[in-house]
């Protein structure tokens, strides 16, 4: 009998790792925040806790994004990046645009879910009461308000913004969660039309569980193919040809699993085809300043993540994962251009608007290039901008005075006409979406899809031409039927932005002509300089501490 054939024992490190606080500062500050603003809700009187959960978030996210900018000035000149605690952590260039953006786009959102009008604001008074109860309706009266949407808000964004840096899957996971599990509370807290934001709740729940679950049976495949969970790590075993276990390249099933199953919970997050199917319910149903979020920061962080992992760890194995990512993207643009063509509810068509874009983004990941990250982070920048200004414009058109949000397309006819400034700055953020030059979305595609040709991948850029004058169509259809449109039963009801709103909208339009006409300040950081390696601007984080 052969004699048994024993791995060598782990090494048990005894020395804790040597964490460099001034890196994780914009993160400590907003996990700071949080903790601090559970504790007014269990502390402060009700009165009192909206001002105070308000601008302890404002303050926090303001103060987070200026150490994000500090930190950027601390990083190594001429290095990638460096990894904190033995690598689980990347805190590199790409980690930082990203985290700043989610941050500037996150206090954005704030504006947004702190607006209120006549003490009313986007939320249930309480959601704990049953729908249509004696118990709801004293709660309104009472004008009740759910301030522990600002701590939730800030749970948020620290998953997002540790979702991009994650170094490991372990740490990704964690992020994921810390990500998630707010949001699922958030999308179900909607004032109107309580059972149907409660049932894109449970929706979003369930199906996110299942995604979080294939993430991280993908981790355990991954762990088995290359015996580590560090992203470093499972780079140089698939450069290899396989781990420890596996030194004759026999364990490539494993590793084939692992990145099918990883892509399964990240695909989910950034809504591509065939993934996608939770987007328009929960979009629709959630509060629309908590959709305004998701759009714009959950996407960033997701596609932030997502190309952390194929382009470091899986970044050796292309030519493996490239054919499924081709199919997907196409998936996505096609599909969902088309099903957008026939929706009637304004929330729903901007859903899939939504997927269509992830579709454009997906064809900057297929580059696997330095260009087609570069591409990316600029477009995952510009869109988000532009949608938080869509959706703070959505907030504002009723059925009537003090109604719902009047989401039937339907009801926007004759917007211009009541409310030309509005429809005007709604126009902007369309002709963005659809990619017309002089907007921050013509800039986007055009760096997605150069990255994408200069990566052989042409055919893709075609379907990506061609879904973007499908999109362009229902885009134009809605600016035609605000301006050219007969207005019905004297035309939609416009209700007064508030300060907050107003800022958001005008915040989005500025950035959208600003990325358009002058991209070249945000675009000359993000694309390496000449003679780097493709995916040198990701840091591969080693086992070092610092």
């Amino acid at each position: 009998m052969a004699p048994l054939q024993l791995m060598a024992a782990p090494v048990i490190t005894e020395n804790p790792p040597d964490i460099d606080y001034w890196l994780l500062s914009p993160m400590l500050v907003v996990f700071g925040a949080a903790v601090v603003g559970v504790l007014v809700e269990a502390f402060v009187a009700p009165s009192r806790r909206r001002p105070i959960q308000l601008g302890l978030a404002l303050a926090a996210v303001g103060a987070a994004f200026v150490l994000t900018i500090l930190v950027t000035g601390s990083l190594p000149s001429g290095e990638a990046g460096v990894g904190i605690a033995f690598g689980s952590i990347a805190v590199d260039r790409v980690a930082v645009f990203l985290q700043g953006t989610v941050l500037v786009l996150g206090f954005i959102s704030l504006l947004l879910i702190a607006e209120n009008r006549r003490g009313e604001s986007a939320f249930a008074a309480q959601a704990a009461a049953v729908p249509g109860s004696e118990e709801e309706r004293e709660h309104v009266m009472a004008g009740s308000q759910h301030t522990e949407v600002y701590p939730l808000v800030l749970f948020a964004l620290l998953g997002m913004q540790l979702f991009p840096a994650a170094g490991d899957f372990l740490t990704m996971f964690v992020a994921l969660e810390v990500m998630s599990l707010p949001l699922y509370l958030l999308c179900g807290l909607a004032r109107r039309r309580r059972l149907f934001s409660q049932e894109a709740a449970v929706k979003y729940f369930l199906l996110g569980a299942f995604s979080s679950a294939f993430f991280l049976f993908g981790i355990a495949m991954v762990y088995g193919y290359a015996g580590s969970v560090n992203f470093a790590e499972v780079a140089a075993a698939v450069e290899q040809g396989g781990g420890p276990l596996f030194p004759d390249g026999g364990g490539r099933p494993l590793l084939l699993l692992g990145i099918g199953l990883v892509a399964v919970g990240l695909l989910f997050k950034v809504g591509a085809v065939p993934f996608h199917n939770w987007k328009p319910d929960v979009y629709q149903g959630a509060p629309t300043p908590i959709t305004a979020l998701m759009a714009s920061c959950t996407l960033v962080a997701a596609f932030g993540a997502l190309l952390r992992v194929f382009y470091v760890p899986f970044g050796p194995s292309s030519a493996d994962w490239a054919p499924m990512l081709w199919v997907v993207a196409v998936l996505t643009m096609v599909l969902a251009a088309v099903i957008a063509v026939t929706q009637r509810d304004i929330k729903r068509l901007l859903a899939y608007s939504s997927v269509v874009h992830a579709g454009f983004v997906l064809t900057a990941v297929v580059a696997a290039s330095a260009e087609g990250l570069a591409g990316a982070m600029f477009y995952l920048a510009a869109y988000g901008f532009t949608t938080i200004g869509a959706f703070a414009v959505v907030t504002l058109v009723r059925t009537h005075e003090t109604g719902p949000e009047a989401n039937e397309l339907s009801q926007w006819a004759g917007l211009g006409r009541t409310s030309p400034l509005l429809a005007g700055a709604l126009a902007v953020f369309l002709l963005a979406f659809a990619g017309i030059p002089l907007t921050s979305g013509f800039i986007g595609k055009f760096a997605v899809f150069e990255a994408a040709m200069a990566a052989g991948a042409t055919p893709l850029v075609v379907v990506g031409v061609l879904s973007s004058a499908v999109t362009a169509f229902f885009y134009v259809r809605i600016i035609v039927l605000m301006f050219f449109a007969e207005p019905a039963d004297g035309g939609p009801t416009v209700v007064r932005a508030g300060a907050f709103t107003g800022s958001a909208i005008a915040i989005g339009v500025a950035a959208t002509f600003l990325l358009g006409v002058f991209p070249s300040p945000v675009l000359d950081n993000l694309i390496p300089q000449p003679g780097q390696e493709q995916g040198e601007s990701l840091l591969a984080a080693d086992g070092g501490a610092r």
